[in-house]
């Protein structure tokens, strides 16, 4: 297996989300999150948010358009038959509510290639209508060897 490295450091084109109300509660409901703070929009307005505020791993929603372009560019060459996700990890800032429109930026972070596999690390950058940091995740992926 030979891998590239000709596209560490590369990053993409920003992808906007505008967050709704229904898909929150679509997500919310996916998953099996019952906090009214998500479904209830009285509730969250009681609670002092403009209106229902996202789970925080919604991120996976807002942040999926803008990694398609990354797992998808031929310089960074991921072999969708032996890939495996591997690990992802967040770091959260103000919480994200319906009515927010979420920029994600993505970059390639590292490419390597141990014991015959190869392993993209991806870092995404989401900040909200006000230039707030609302998440910054590390997206992990191995792709097998032959």
């Amino acid at each position: 297996m030979t891998i590239s490295t000709a596209a560490v450091g590369k990053t993409y084109a920003p992808s906007t989300y505008a967050v709704g109300r229904e898909k929150i509660r679509e997500y919310a409901a996916a998953v099996g999150e019952a906090n009214p703070l998500h479904h209830d929009l009285e509730h969250a307005r009681d609670a002092g948010y403009r209106d229902l505020v996202a789970p925080p791993m919604f991120c996976v929603v807002y942040c999926g358009a803008a990694l398609g372009p990354v797992m998808f560019d031929p310089e960074v060459g991921i072999d969708f038959r032996r890939l495996l996700h591997s690990a992802q990890e967040f770091r959260w800032g103000p919480l994200v509510v319906s009515g927010d429109e979420i920029e994600t930026t993505f970059a390639v972070k590292e490419i390597s290639e141990r014991a015959g596999n190869g392993f993209y690390t991806f870092e995404s950058v989401s900040k909200n209508q006000d230039g707030d940091t609302v998440c910054v995740g590390t997206w992990s992926n191995v792709v097998r060897g032959g």
